[in-house]
């Protein structure tokens, strides 16, 4: 099982549903106080709080079904993937639209999480509903959610992302796994070893352990994902990353630059490591600014959909166009290039859990975050971080944020019992604020090169302006 992030722990504890069952259809919010505490647990079981790709299928599938099933009841509203008839205005409450939701949500759970049925069956009958009432009668919540669920299962089981392992459909490519859900059908294959790294200025997977004498080697996470259908866009190929000349070893800031990242490993506060930690974990990070924001503005369950839908879609386009640049640069991690310059040479720098700064041999060092299985550039948590900001500025009409979090002493998931060495509060005034200190953050821990961060995030930038103009298409009734 996963060891979850403190920073999810804490958000999770907020929820109102969080351990307890009661519910009001009237009053109350699904997607949060029964959805989200549901879900949450069961991803994190078989997908890491850093696997992107994956996270944001599970986050933005979901909130594609909640804006679809309660587009009927909106007075211009029309659905992603649906045309569902709008409902007489009397009909336009909030039992109406939370009930549409629960049915949506469980169409796509069954879906996204098919081993997960009975804790999926257990979250209707928690709150009264019956899982297996599959009425399609759009004259009502439970017909509405059920279709709505079902016409966006339908447009995202073979989106490109090889959901159920018999993509591609296309005969004229040759499958290069087993078949397996979200296998790789692509061909990507790398360029160095685990082992060996002959090629310098290009991505290595890096061997991972869990400290108790368990290694893997790491595959590309859903190298497909650059192929995947996206929202708000029709040409991925229109976003392009400018070439990371740094990180070609003929060039003299390939050794800058793995210095830079050595020196900030050696320098890093206390809070740049919750910081850190924090952005790394897309729910506690992406999910949960959200959640603030929706609470502390006081928004409707109405508003709540469409802003969450916003800022996940604006993410989820810009993986795919991200993903495209990582599989085409493939470039080096620090991890590789830092080992490559300096071999046995002793370097200063963070040395490990609860060592802080020693000197060691470079062919030890490693970063304070884990390194995410996919090549370097661009920085795919900037451009998310960028994406959810610049479409939250948008939606919102203002650049403020005020959100902070206590973080009590030794919370860390990497330094646990030692970092931080007394309790702090993490917070960001505005959007600009977190979005630079979510990008800025991979350098301090050491999984991104700084034109990486500054390259994720212009592609974040434009993609969320995009996810803006596109999801208020569908609240305004005019769908491209």
């Amino acid at each position: 099982m996963k060891i979850w992030s403190s920073f999810v722990l804490t958000a999770l504890s907020a929820l109102p549903a969080f351990g307890q069952s009661s519910f009001s259809f009237a009053d109350d919010q699904a997607p949060v106080d029964v959805v989200i505490p549901a879900v949450v647990p069961v991803m994190f079981q078989v997908v890491a709080p850093g696997d992107a790709p994956l996270i944001l299928r599970t986050t933005t599938l979901l909130n594609n079904v909640w804006f679809d099933a309660i587009a009927p009841y909106h007075v211009t509203a029309v659905g992603i993937n649906s045309t569902i008839p709008r409902r007489p205005a009397v009909e336009h409450n909030d039992t109406n639209r939370n009930t549409a939701i629960l049915y949506a949500s469980l169409r796509m759970l069954e879906s996204l999480y098919p081993t997960f049925t009975e804790a999926w069956r257990q979250m209707m009958l928690d709150v009264g509903l019956d899982p297996d009432d599959a009425s399609t009668d759009l004259t009502t919540p439970i017909g509405i959610g059920n279709v709505a669920g079902a016409a966006v299962v339908t447009a995202r089981e073979h989106d490109g992302m090889n959901q159920l392992g018999d993509e591609p459909t296309d005969p004229t490519v040759t499958r290069a796994d087993t078949g397996r859900p979200y296998s790789d059908y692509t061909g990507y294959e790398p360029a160095n070893t685990p082992y060996k790294l002959d090629h310098p200025g290009l991505w290595q997977p890096s061997i991972t352990d869990n400290g108790y004498g368990i290694f893997r080697a790491q595959q590309f996470v859903t190298p497909q994902y650059a192929l995947v259908e996206p929202y708000c866009y029709s040409d991925v190929s229109q976003f392009n990353a400018p070439p990371p000349v740094s990180s070609d070893p003929a060039s003299p800031n390939y050794r800058r630059q793995a210095f830079a990242v050595l020196r900030a490993s050696a320098q890093m506060t206390d809070r740049q490591k919750m910081v850190a930690e924090l952005f790394d974990d897309k729910i506690s990070s992406l999910g949960f600014s959200a959640l603030f924001v929706t609470v502390s503005q006081g928004m409707s369950l109405e508003e709540f959909v469409h802003y969450d839908f916003l800022t996940n879609l604006a993410a989820f386009d810009t993986g795919i166009a991200i993903w495209k640049e990582k599989r085409r640069y493939n470039a080096v991690r620090p991890f590789s290039a830092i080992r490559h310059l300096w071999e046995d040479q002793r370097v200063t720098a963070w040395g490990g859990p609860g060592k802080g700064t020693v000197q060691l041999r470079a062919n030890q060092w490693q970063s304070y975050l884990p390194v995410a299985d996919h090549p370097e550039y661009p920085s795919a948590s900037a451009a998310f971080c960028s994406a959810h900001a610049q479409s939250s500025r948008l939606f919102l009409g203002t650049d403020d944020l005020g959100w902070s979090i206590d973080v009590p002493q030794g919370m860390s998931r990497i330094e646990p019992g030692h970092t931080p060495q007394q309790d702090m509060t993490i917070g960001w005034n505005t959007w600009s604020e977190f979005e630079q200190e979510c990008g800025m953050s991979r350098f301090w821990a050491g999984v991104h090169f700084p034109p990486s961060i500054s390259a994720g995030q212009a592609i974040g930038n434009e993609i969320g302006t995009l996810a803006y103009e596109y999801l208020m298409a569908h609240i305004n009734g005019t769908r491209p």
